[in-house]
């Protein structure tokens, strides 16, 4: 293995990608964002190494923009068809839309900042809410960069991320920040949500108690 993952390697894979041309730096962050299995760190690195950082930056930021915009538009089209009940109507999904209106764009922006937050849920829950299309698509623009650019700058030098230790070690340390980071986040923000909807729960028996 060691033998295998070596700079002369790695640089000759990242000489084929980019002879796949642009179209498969799209295509891939794109398909991503349909199937969260995928690895999206991955290809974003492998774009910013074939292509270079600011048009590999480009290809991934559009690529996966245009894929979440696409699962947004379709759960916004489809998404209370009753053959779709077992994707859209868990509990959680069901509190986070509620939250969401309640809330409006501020908490998506900063799920969507961070890497390792599972964004088929942030699209799913903003096609169910109430959100317009047109503030959905600034906020992924938005998030989406800040994200995509963090990882295009960590990963775009392979040769001088895998020849120098310190590069890779700053870089390690610096995605395990990020997902701690973005963990912590979720973590927090699901507290909230659990918060908010207790209160908006109260607020009517409140009412009530008060009038009586």
């Amino acid at each position: 293995m060691s033998e295998w993952f070596t700079v002369e390697n790695i640089e000759q894979i990242a000489a084929q990608y980019r002879t796949l041309g642009p179209i498969i730096g799209l295509l891939l962050p794109f398909l991503e964002a349909f199937l969260p299995f995928l690895p999206l760190v991955v290809f974003v690195v492998a774009n910013a190494s074939a292509f270079g950082l600011w048009v590999g930056f480009l290809l991934s930021w559009l690529g996966s923009v245009a894929g979440s915009y696409a699962v947004f538009l379709l759960v916004r089209h489809f998404g209370k068809h009753p053959k779709l009940r077992f994707l859209t109507g868990s509990k959680k999904v069901q509190r986070l839309i509620q939250w969401v209106d309640m809330n409006g764009l501020s908490p998506l922006f900063v799920l969507l900042c961070f890497p390792f937050t599972p964004s088929v849920i942030v699209n799913i829950v903003a096609g169910l809410s109430n959100i317009h299309k047109k503030f959905y698509l600034i906020v992924l623009l938005a998030g989406k960069f800040v994200m995509i650019l963090g990882m295009s700058v960590l990963g775009y030098d392979l040769k001088s991320l895998l020849t120098s230790p310190v590069r890779l070690v700053i870089a390690a340390v610096a995605i395990l920040i990020l997902w701690w980071i973005g963990k912590l986040i979720e973590k927090r923000l699901n507290a909230r949500v659990e918060r908010d909807l207790r209160q908006a729960r109260n607020l009517p028996e409140n009412r009530d108690k008060h009038a009586s």
